[in-house]
């Protein structure tokens, strides 16, 4: 059976679990990124992620969920950085969604 853990000096990294990458037809940029790590203090759920909107015109991202370490699960919607009560994988990738959706209805954004 081969494993999809890769392992670089010794260490265990991560498993990829998602890789998501569009360009809507609006030119906007949606990246979603997940891996298995070792459930640990740093990752109690075993999960690492990072999750962006970046709309077109912009460079950074407006909406970015994440969970690095020191900071653990936390969120940005614009200069704004705020905590993140992680509860599942379905519920993290709705909110972030549901954030984009009112990032551009304040905008006057087409939905």
């Amino acid at each position: 059976m081969q494993s999809n853990i890769y392992v670089s000096s010794g260490h265990i990294k991560a498993k990829p679990l998602i890789r998501y990458k569009l360009t809507d037809e609006e030119g906007n940029l949606t990246q979603i990124a997940a891996w298995r790590v070792p459930a640990d203090a740093k990752h109690p759920e075993g999960v690492r992620y990072r999750m962006a909107f970046v709309p077109r015109g912009h460079s950074r991202p407006v909406v970015l969920y994440d969970n690095h370490h020191p900071k653990g699960h936390h969120k940005h919607i614009g200069a704004q950085e705020s905590p993140y009560l992680f509860f599942d994988a379905r519920r993290l990738v709705l909110d972030f969604n549901r954030d984009i959706q009112l990032w551009k209805q304040a905008r006057g954004w087409p939905q």
